[in-house]
């Protein structure tokens, strides 16, 4: 690598206090995705005790999931003007508060105040801070490193599920929610670890932007008073400060708009099987038990599918072509949900479930990685932020148009039949358009480079032509009394 150069922050030291970096990364990370579903264990009694409909209810978890990803550019902006440690623990303290808020609550539309939107915004600013550290601290591990990071989701929906039924058989919901706000303030501890990285973690003007307001200041300067221009620089100021924090300049980058097609598509499929998958196998005449295995036998594949995906995406062979490994994730998560229906008896359904969670594993640990291959670690932050809030329409479609092709058709095997579908879909958009973008920018490379030794040849030819007239006409020792007398007849042509 290039040295580091004064003033800048240093290289990703990929290791060193970055385990212990990722260490709060994964549990900030482990909180954001496995709080919102661990919740599901409390609705039944809140329902009753507000007599509400399960519906009513659900919207908690609804709200907290959409706030959480709605959330995303405001969290980047906190990233990119404060750094991700004051992020993390303030959002952590924002965790506690709205769970110990809502353990006082009296009405339903309390508790989508406390716990959808202050828990769900203080989840919101666990969740991208701790994805944008983990990068900033590795570079050659990084697909290791988020995979190890995001495995803090399984890991802890499988820690929460018993605690959350421990907890409602003991202290009843009022009770967990204080104790579960309690934990959620370890959310600071976690935060408290994300050491910055020198001087890397304040926004850094680019020399471009500096030139740029330079020469516009000189061109005010020359064509006229200040007072003529000065709305036109402050609206160029204010440009410059938003796109200082939330890179919009983004929509122009091909590879960026590839991501984000894909990944709205993606997501109208990717979280209705887990939400579905229990009512689907005792609508097939299981018991309850049986059916809640099902989920921890996908939590418990997940786990070790995310590691092992950031093991082989690490790799020589994947990590150049790392899109098209994504692309196959996808694709192999839609494939199936379409085998899902054919799945009669209930080892069929712990067969689905184990591809399962392989699959959604892999499609996890590979979420962020290949956004940050595509955007680079400068742009990153900026990036999550606008593609989490673009998300965020079709994760809050995905479960409510499942539930209503159920409700239709009286059957479950036709929403896996969409989710399959869409998520195919997007898998083959992705790869075909990475095919695209590579071959794209190896044309551009090939065509840049060509560029440069054009007018690399040409600077030479004349270069050398000046330096032979100047060697030819160059005022060497035996010229300098021939050049003093001319400077003497123009002196005296000037009357001195």
């Amino acid at each position: 690598p290039a040295p580091v150069e004064a003033g800048r922050a240093p290289g990703p030291p990929d290791g060193g206090w970055g385990w212990v970096v990722l260490f709060g990364a994964f549990v900030s990370i482990g909180f954001a995705y496995a709080f919102p579903k661990g919740l599901a264990i409390f609705f039944k009694e809140i329902q009753d005790f507000f007599d509400t409909s399960y519906s009513e209810i659900a919207w908690v978890s609804s709200m907290m999931l959409a706030t959480t990803y709605a959330a995303g550019p405001i969290s980047s902006i906190l990233v990119n003007r404060y750094g991700s440690r004051p992020v993390v623990m303030f959002g952590g303290l924002l965790c506690g508060v709205g769970m110990i808020s809502a353990s006082f609550c009296t009405s339903i539309l309390q508790l989508y105040i406390c716990v959808g939107f202050i828990t769900g915004f203080g989840l919101a600013l666990n969740l991208q801070p701790s994805v944008i550290i983990v990068g900033k601290y590795f570079l050659k591990r990084r697909p290791l490193a988020n995979g190890l990071a995001m495995a803090g989701s399984p890991v802890m929906l499988c820690t929460l599920a018993p605690l959350n039924q421990f907890l409602f058989e003991n202290f009843g919901w009022r009770g967990s929610f204080l104790i579960l706000g309690a934990i959620l303030l370890n959310c600071c501890v976690a935060g408290a670890l994300f050491r910055p990285i020198g001087a890397g973690t304040a926004p850094v003007k680019t020399p471009v932007t500096e030139e740029g307001k330079d020469a516009l200041k000189g061109k005010i300067t020359e064509d006229g008073p200040l007072e003529n221009k000065t709305e036109e620089e402050g609206g160029k100021d204010c440009f410059e400060k938003i796109n200082q924090y939330l890179d919009f300049s983004l929509f122009k980058h091909r590879g960026f708009l590839i991501y984000l097609v894909g990944n709205v598509l993606m997501f109208l499929g990717f979280f209705a099987p887990i939400v579905f998958l229990a009512p689907y196998a005792k609508h097939a005449g299981f018991d309850e038990y049986s059916a809640a295995f099902l989920l921890s036998i996908l939590a418990l594949v997940d786990m070790v599918a995310r590691p092992a995906t950031g093991i082989v995406a690490n790799s020589k062979w994947v990590r150049p072509r790392i899109q098209y490994f994504f692309s196959f994730a996808i694709a192999f998560n839609g494939a199936c949900h379409l085998l899902c229906p054919l799945a009669s008896s209930y080892t069929g359904l712990v067969v689905y479930s184990s591809f399962f969670g392989l699959a959604f594993g892999m499609v996890c640990a590979l979420l962020f990685e290949t956004l940050m291959d595509l955007v680079g670690a400068a742009r990153f932050t900026s990036a999550v932020g606008l593609v989490t809030i673009a998300e965020c329409c079709t994760i809050l479609l995905g479960p409510p148009v499942g539930g209503i092709l159920i409700d239709i058709f009286g059957d479950y095997k036709y929403m896996f039949i969409k989710c399959g579908a869409v998520m195919v879909l997007a898998g083959t958009f992705l790869f075909i358009m990475n095919y695209y973008n590579y071959h794209m920018l190896a044309k551009e490379e090939k065509e840049r480079k060509t560029k440069e030794e054009e007018p690399k040849s040409v600077r030479t030819e004349n270069e050398g032509k000046k330096n032979w007239n100047k060697d030819s006409t160059q005022d060497g020792p035996e010229l300098e009394p021939l050049r003093e007398k001319g400077e003497g007849v123009k002196k005296e042509m000037n009357g001195t």
